[in-house]
């Protein structure tokens, strides 16, 4: 009997708990399936308060040592205790190699990312690491772009981590209690719903591995450690993307494909 091939992931996501709470549990899920998985996170640098957080959660999901693109947080400046330029503020050629060199090196089937709308809250780093990941999937095959950054590589699909307006139901209405904003994309948009039910104790493992983010009275991590386990769980169990390229295909509705 043949074994289905599982694709590998490459997640890209702007801050540390983003892996997290977005795609844990298809991180595990794949994990688990041994396919290859990492994280590349845009911003909060290897000097700072949060990278040891993000390397106990990735062990958590099997997903391997934190990878770094190096860049600061858009509002907050514990992030670069060592100074570096923040996300939003750095080159786009820049930040594009960077992020090509580690789809290169890495070689992903598929690769994850934050949706246009920058994930309920509209937070910039979201919205740019995004940008930097179209652009850097459609380059990382081009062997005239970035020749220094390895071996031209070329994906087999995008996907955004997305909520629909259905289905950010209480995750929405938890946002609304601290104030937030919610974004969310037409039902339509949705191509792929995964229910990560069986690995979500241990999508919950990674996400508390965020201690900073638990501790917080707004921060998602916080908000979710304060409902009850059935109510958070509830939350926490299905996963949604859009595939952005080659561009939605008919494909199982409930996992991720190549």
């Amino acid at each position: 009997m043949t074994t289905a091939h599982v694709p590998s992931l490459l997640g890209v996501f702007a801050h540390p708990d983003d892996e997290s709470l977005l795609a844990g549990g298809v991180l595990a899920q794949h994990a688990a399936a041994g396919a290859r998985t990492v994280v590349v996170t845009a911003t909060w640098t290897a000097g700072s308060r949060r990278i040891p957080e993000l390397a106990d959660a990735l062990t958590a999901l099997g997903a391997g040592a934190p990878l770094l693109l190096g860049y600061g947080d858009a509002r907050n400046p514990a992030s670069t205790p060592d100074g570096a330029t923040r996300l939003v503020d750095a080159p786009l050629d820049e930040a594009i190699g960077r992020l090509v060199a580690h789809i290169r090196a890495f070689r992903p089937d598929l690769v994850l990312t934050h949706d246009c709308v920058g994930q309920l809250t509209g937070h910039p780093d979201h919205r740019r690491t995004h940008q930097l990941a179209l652009l850097a999937v459609e380059a990382a095959p081009v062997a005239a772009l970035y020749p220094e950054a390895g071996e031209p590589w070329r994906p087999a699909a995008l996907y955004a981590a997305t909520h629909s307006v259905t289905g950010a139901g209480p995750l929405g209405d938890l946002l609304r209690t601290v104030g937030k904003s919610v974004l969310a994309v037409p039902d339509a948009q949705v191509t792929t719903t995964v229910d990560v039910g069986p690995w979500v104790r241990t999508k919950w493992r990674a996400i508390s591995a965020h201690r900073g983010e638990v501790a917080s009275a707004r921060a998602l991590p916080g908000l979710l450690t304060r409902l009850p386990e059935a109510d958070r769980d509830e939350i926490i169990r299905l996963e949604h993307f859009t595939r952005l390229t080659p561009g939605p295909v008919p494909a199982d509705p409930h996992r991720l494909t190549v």
